[in-house]
């Protein structure tokens, strides 16, 4: 590897803001803000919408989609096709 061309990979602790979870793993991800660790170290904070704690194929979880509801909303708008 080339010296001075790549970033720095460190200790970073990432929140998952829907359920709150973090976890501590190491990236080239920075951030100004920081968090205590159970360590008593302090990390960079990044704070993600979405992680294996929340993402619905990883919990289990299946979300309901109305397709009834989305084709008459279509359907209201747009009206019926002409054959």
């Amino acid at each position: 590897m080339k010296p001075g061309i790549h970033p720095s990979y460190g200790p970073v602790v990432y929140q998952d803001m829907s359920t709150g979870d973090r976890f501590l793993t190491r990236s080239t991800e920075t951030s100004r803000e920081t968090v205590e660790w159970s360590d008593s170290n302090s990390y960079p904070l990044v704070r993600v919408d979405i992680t294996a704690a929340s993402h619905p194929f990883w919990t289990g979880n299946t979300r309901v989609l109305d397709a009834a509801g989305q084709v008459e909303k279509f359907r209201r708008r747009f009206g019926e096709r002409k054959r």
